[in-house]
């Protein structure tokens, strides 16, 4: 008799309570009771009452538990509709993007800053993140995301050295993520990613300096920009990154490359261009001598000077 009376009441408080007033979100923690996430909907408006939860949930919700997570309930939604929302994980999922070229001390401050993440991390090793954008639920950890990026990195990496060109330069994975992150850096427009690689890729095989800006950068921002003009005392520079003081790779990336410039210089474009120069409009003039590569660095200087760039 008792059950059947505790069967009605439920019914009858399912009945009179009225869906939630206006959309709410919700974190229900890992190990949440029904009752504790009674007590949550209910400071947080999603229900009428945290009983009427409970009381719903015990008579009304079947044998699946309810998942942790942070969950929106739309305006409407009666306390079944909360229960089957809460029993089904369908969690709000959160983004943190990671652009390429993006050097992972940028990462890890972005990581850091987003306060739905918890955890503490070191700043992952420059060149393991895949840059994309990923999906996470608050209260995961920052370690988790990480590995994400790091195993969509390991995977994209494994398939595009498997289609790798012969005319490739590099022999390994740290040397093609090196020069990758290089060409990342150097060039901002898709069509000439290849053309870019096929440089260095030239250089590299007759022992001539790579002579790469962002190399220079590096060492002094870790990635960062570097928010004015390098000097003369950083090009002459001498250690494990400045390819104007050395000829070869850096010992490691300078950033984070995306899949776009890995493939670039897995496959450079088969060229006879040994030097480029900005062109003005974001993309670059290509030479193959030096004569013809210091007409192109001297209309560029003009041009810099007719728009008040330089003196």
């Amino acid at each position: 008799m008792r059950f059947f009376l505790n069967l009605l009441l439920a019914l009858f408080l399912t009945a009179c309570s009225g869906g939630a007033p206006r959309d709410v979100t919700v974190v229900i923690p890992e190990g949440s009771s029904i009752r504790k996430a009674g007590e949550i909907l209910e400071k947080a408006g999603a229900v009428d009452s945290a009983s009427s939860f409970v009381n719903h949930a015990r008579f009304f919700g079947g044998d699946a538990p309810i998942k942790p997570g942070e969950y929106e309930v739309k305006a409407g939604m009666d306390a079944g509709d909360v229960l089957e929302l809460l029993q089904s994980g369908k969690t709000l999922q959160r983004f943190v993007t990671v652009p390429e070229g993006m050097p992972s001390i940028m990462v890890w401050e972005r990581l850091m800053a987003e306060e739905r993440l918890t955890g503490e991390i070191p700043v992952p090793p420059e060149g393991s993140l895949l840059p994309d954008t990923y999906s996470f639920v608050t209260g995961e950890s920052r370690a988790a995301v990480v590995k994400r990026m790091q195993d969509a990195m390991d995977k994209a990496f494994a398939e595009l050295w498997a289609k790798r060109s012969p005319r490739s330069g590099v022999k390994n994975r740290n040397e093609a993520i090196t020069l990758a992150s290089i060409v990342e850096k150097e060039t901002s427009v898709p069509a000439e990613r290849r053309t870019v690689a096929g440089v260095y890729t030239n250089r590299l095989a007759i022992g001539m300096r790579l002579q790469a800006d962002p190399t220079i950068i590096y060492p002094i921002t870790q990635g960062k920009p570097l928010g004015r003009r390098i000097r003369r005392s950083e090009i002459d520079a001498v250690n494990d990154y400045n390819t104007y003081s050395m000829a070869g790779l850096p010992r490691g990336p300078i950033a984070n490359p995306g899949k776009a410039s890995i493939a670039a210089v897995l496959d450079p474009e088969p060229t006879r261009y040994l030097y480029f120069v900005a062109d003005g409009s974001g993309g670059h003039i290509f030479a193959e001598t030096l004569a013809e590569h210091n007409r192109n660095v001297t209309n560029w200087r003009a041009l810099r000077r007719a728009r008040g760039e330089i003196e």
